[in-house]
């Protein structure tokens, strides 16, 4: 007989593989990943100026590129870095966008089935552009700042070129969705 999700439970966490920022385990007969390092992730969404700040990047595990909300990782660096730290950090780095104030809208997880990640999503107050972005060296990243009343046109355009589009894209388009 097979055991439940909450069965597996009461089995102990078995590491399978371990690299630098993933790790897979099992318990019982469920199979997930986790980060890490105990590695989290800090998602930013920053409005300026009636438009929203999103970035495309190549993904691997997609093969293609992605839309994105600025994101990056907690800690991975820096042991103990406070999220906000790392919102402010990874939105500056990402986009050239500074942020005067960084507030956390509570944690979040993206995928519970398979993956045990939270991130934190944080919103980004005050912008000011310092520079043009685009991230560390080889990740190439594309900044889009999108007017929100453009936004479903943009994200259609997007898609129709190909673009994947991160899950998180739906707190934005949400409300409309329902309506």
């Amino acid at each position: 007989m097979a055991l439940s999700a909450l069965d597996s439970i009461n089995e102990p966490e078995e590491i399978v593989w371990q690299g630098r920022f993933i790790t897979t385990k099992r318990r019982g007969t469920w199979e997930y990943v986790s980060r890490s390092r105990g590695i989290g992730a800090a998602v930013i969404l920053a409005v300026h100026q009636g438009a929203v700040v999103l970035v495309e990047q190549f993904r691997v595990p997609l093969g293609r590129n992605c839309l994105e909300l600025p994101a990056g990782l907690i800690g991975d660096e820096t042991s103990g870095e406070p999220p906000e730290l790392a919102a402010a950090r990874e939105l500056e780095e990402e986009t050239g966008f500074r942020a005067g104030r960084i507030e956390s809208l509570g944690e979040y997880y993206s995928s519970p089935g398979m993956v045990s990640e939270c991130f934190h999503l944080m919103r980004a107050h005050d912008l000011e552009r310092v520079h043009a972005g685009g991230g560390v060296e080889g990740e190439n990243i594309i900044v889009h700042v999108v007017p929100l009343t453009d936004l479903d046109a943009f994200i259609a355009s997007k898609r129709a070129e190909g673009c994947g589009m991160d899950v998180k894209l739906l707190m934005l388009l949400g409300a409309r969705m329902l309506g």
